[in-house]
């Protein structure tokens, strides 16, 4: 099942979707791209840091970046992405040798989407690229719905064009932050566990740790500074947007 699903997506959309790999290990790269390529993506690689960032500008809908890597590590190259304006919203999946849970936090504390434990495997990393993408797609769709934009005192969440702003001052957060934010806002007043807010913001069939939630609501309360007051966990269940 898994591979005839995989084949699907790969004739209904692969050849709309740009992924960019990044791996210092030039095997792996040319391994990863052939199979990707095979599958009819259109592939971009790097095989450091900087030159991640300066392919980053071609605006792939995916980054699968390697974590180990000399002069700038994956973390770096992360970050540096989340925080601009420009790449902030593209979805990375980090491949690393690390497989520790405080590894995988570090990841998901940084606006990762995934995160696979090397060896590779190229089917499970060809199916989590599908679950991505049928997100993306999903989401896309969502937003050329019309959205009103929530006014919570002096914070505006807009989901037209994924921002945030607090006294009309832009605040940055990744897509799965911004995400989070605005269900939770769409629901104030209503207890939402971690089960529901995985299921509603990753999809049901991803598997991800509780800790997920807990990381990102953690940085959003962070960037929200005064107004982290309207976020309230409810112990031993989950999180509320306060009335």
């Amino acid at each position: 099942m898994t591979g005839a699903f995989i084949n699907k997506i790969s004739i209904r959309k692969a050849m709309s979707y740009k992924i960019l790999l990044v791996d210092d290990e030039k095997d792996i790269l040319d391994m990863l791209k052939y199979n990707l390529e095979k599958e009819g993506y259109d592939v971009l690689t790097a095989r450091n840091g900087k030159k991640a960032l300066e392919e980053s500008q071609k605006h792939p809908d995916i980054i699968v970046l390697d974590v180990m890597m000399p002069e700038m590590d994956g973390w770096e190259v992360c970050r540096q992405l989340k925080q601009s304006q420009n790449t902030s919203t593209i979805p990375i999946l980090f491949l690393t040798a690390k497989g520790s849970e405080i590894d995988e936090v570090v990841g998901l504390e940084l606006g990762a989407e995934d995160y696979i434990v090397k060896p590779i495997s190229v089917r499970k990393l060809l199916a989590r690229i599908s679950v991505i993408l049928r997100r993306r797609e999903k989401n896309n769709a969502s937003h050329k719905e019309p959205k009103d934009i929530i006014q919570i005192e002096r914070l505006e969440i807009n989901p037209r064009n994924y921002t945030v702003k607090i006294d009309g001052e832009g605040i940055s957060l990744t897509k799965k932050e911004f995400e989070t934010l605005l269900y939770l806002a769409r629901h104030r007043g209503q207890v939402m566990s971690r089960d529901s807010l995985l299921n509603a913001i990753w999809g049901e069939n991803v598997i991800v740790i509780d800790r997920t939630i807990d990381v990102h609501i953690r940085k959003i309360r962070e960037k929200l500074g005064i107004y982290e007051k309207f976020i309230e966990t409810v112990k031993g269940v989950g999180y509320r947007f306060k009335e």
